[in-house]
């Protein structure tokens, strides 16, 4: 039996805030090791608390994974996402296909 859905809200009450951070923060960062283990993924994470604390996760080295990052967006065209500019992609090839 799984647990009950709870509403995504601000928590009011800022212990039990900082507590589920802390909780999800450890959460998210053993997610983003285990992605980068078993897929074999690039993985950069980066976390800031409410108090400007910052916490991250590097699979690798966290500037070449920023630097990545940042050509890749400089080289999208702006509007599409990387999932958009494969299917693009992939039609303009099944096209000239198509026409040949």
């Amino acid at each position: 039996m799984g647990r009950g859905k709870i509403v995504i809200r601000r928590i009011d009450n800022s212990t039990n805030r900082q507590v589920t951070f802390s909780k999800r923060r450890g959460g998210l960062l053993k997610k983003a090791k285990e992605l980068s283990i078993l897929c074999d993924a690039e993985v950069g994470l980066v976390v800031f608390s409410s108090t400007g604390r910052l916490y991250e996760f590097c699979s690798t080295n966290m500037k070449s994974v920023i630097d990545r990052y940042t050509k890749a967006k400089e080289e999208q065209p702006a509007g599409l996402d990387a999932t958009s500019q494969t299917k693009v992609c992939l039609f303009k090839s099944n096209a000239r296909d198509v026409l040949v």
